[in-house]
Formats: structure tokens, C-alpha cells, sequence
């Protein structure tokens, strides 16, 4: 009887010492086996692009570069024209031989090349009336005489304000001069005097036998210098006045001629 009840408690005692161990295996994971996974986390959104791409720093002064780099405005024109009117002043031989007062008409043309230069020509015309003396040498009673010019060379603007500036000019010249005597009773054949001489009828030492001598043509080459004001109106358009001396020689003969000219300039 004991010995039935000893190995009832020993048989109750291993199950006891079993047990707990196979609850523990079943909760082991078999061997092979990868163990599971664990939940995905939830899943970022992808990183949002930027809306607008931003200029990168080195374009930036590249467009303030093109902008600096834009032409300016010109202050000055191409192109000038200028006419004007005016006296004549004599002076040399031609004012031995004619008054002074005639009138002057001219017109000019200017290509600059800046503010501050530019090539300018002109034509000038000028009467040249003779004096009373020169019309008793002529043995005339009466006479015209003209002065045909073209110049060409640099003009210098000055600006001096907005409104005021000056201007000078220089060059070389082609002057032709032109006359005719009316009711002449010289003698062809007699000696020259210092008018015919200037007159450019008596190549020789006597008036020309063929009565050529009442027209005369006489071709020089010379300089001319002059200067001017200017004063700009509100329409853009500027008045000026203009003091100029000319020079014209050929085989010792000459012509000087002196214009003081108001006109405008566009």
C-alpha cells in the first residue's frame, strides 16, 4: 500500500518537473524557421519638391551685367544742318579794292562723331561789291563781283551749359571768285594796273587786246578758321552766330573774305 502510494507521488512529481519545460519548447521557434517579419512602419511621403526653382547666385549678376550694358541714349545727333545770313568784313588786298557790308549767305552740313567732334562743310556765297576807286581803275561804271566758297574741316562743339555751347572750326578751302564790268572804256592793250592785276585779267603786263578782261574767273585754294555761339530753343533747334575768316591765294593774287553770319542749326 505505501508502495503504491510512493510511486503514485513520484509519477506526480515528473509531470509536475515536465510540464513546465514543454509549455517553454512550444513557445521556442522551430529551428529553421525565420522568424515573422515585423509590421511594415508606415510609410514616409516621398520628400516634395520645391514649387519654384530658385535662380542660382551666379545668373543674377550676370542679368545686372546685361542690364548695366545696354546702350545709353545718344546725347548728340548724327547729322547737323546750318544756313545763315550775314555782312562780309574785308580785309589784305581785297579790302583795297572792295567795301565791306556785302552780303553773305551760307549753308553747311556736320557728321559727328560724338558730342564733341564732328567733320563739317560749308558753302558760302558773298557779294563782293567794288569800291568807287576801283571802279575808276576798271575805267567802269559799274561792276558785279561774287565769291563762290566750299570748306571742309573738323568742327569742335563746346558745351558750355544745357542751353548754351560754342563751337570752332578750321580747314582747308576751294574759293572761286567771279565779276563782270559793265560799260568799260579801258583800252585793250594799255598797261595793267594793281586792280586789273587783282582782277586777274592781265597775266601779262597789259589788258588782254581780246577784251576778255571785262569777265574775269579766278580759282585759289586757302584755309579758312572761324568759332561760333549757340543757344538751343525749346524745340531743339539752335540759334548761332558765327564770325569766320577766309583765305584764298594764286599766283599772287589773293582773296580774303571775313563772314559774320545768324542762322540756325538742326
Amino acid at each position: 500500500m505505501i508502495g503504491k502510494f510512493a510511486t503514485a507521488s513520484a509519477l506526480i512529481l515528473l509531470l509536475l518537473t515536465i510540464l513546465p519545460g514543454a509549455q517553454a519548447f512550444a513557445q521556442t521557434t522551430p529551428a529553421g524557421q525565420s522568424p515573422a517579419a515585423p509590421a511594415p512602419a508606415t510609410q514616409q511621403p516621398a520628400a516634395q519638391q520645391p514649387a519654384a526653382q530658385k535662380p542660382s547666385s551666379d545668373q543674377e549678376p550676370a542679368e545686372e551685367e546685361s542690364t548695366r550694358r545696354k546702350a545709353k541714349p545718344r546725347d548728340y545727333k548724327n547729322w547737323n544742318y546750318n544756313v545763315g545770313l550775314g555782312g562780309n568784313l574785308d580785309s589784305g588786298t581785297t579790302r583795297t579794292f572792295v567795301r565791306g557790308g556785302g552780303p553773305v549767305a551760307t549753308a553747311g552740313i556736320a557728321r559727328n562723331a560724338s558730342k564733341y567732334l564732328g567733320l563739317r562743310a560749308d558753302f558760302i556765297f558773298a557779294d563782293l561789291p567794288l569800291r568807287d576807286s576801283s571802279l575808276q581803275l576798271a575805267q567802269a561804271g559799274s561792276a558785279t563781283s561774287y565769291l563762290f566758297a566750299l570748306t571742309l574741316g573738323p568742327v569742335i562743339n563746346i558745351p558750355v551749359t544745357k542751353v548754351y555751347g560754342g563751337y570752332i572750326l578750321f580747314g582747308p578751302g576751294f574759293y572761286h571768285r567771279f565779276g563782270t564790268l559793265s560799260s568799260d572804256t579801258a583800252v585793250p592793250g594799255s598797261g595793267c594796273n594793281p586792280f586789273f592785276e587783282w582782277w586777274g585779267a592781265c597775266p601779262n603786263v597789259s589788258i588782254p587786246l581780246s577784251g576778255s578782261f571785262v569777265t574775269s574767273n579766278v580759282n585759289e585754294f586757302g584755309y579758312n578758321l572761324g568759332g561760333g555761339v549757340t543757344r538751343k530753343m525749346p524745340s531743339g533747334v539752335e540759334l548761332y552766330a558765327e564770325y569766320r575768316l577766309t583765305h584764298g591765294s594764286r599766283n599772287n593774287i589773293t582773296t580774303d573774305v571775313r563772314p559774320i553770319t545768324i542762322g540756325v542749326r538742326w
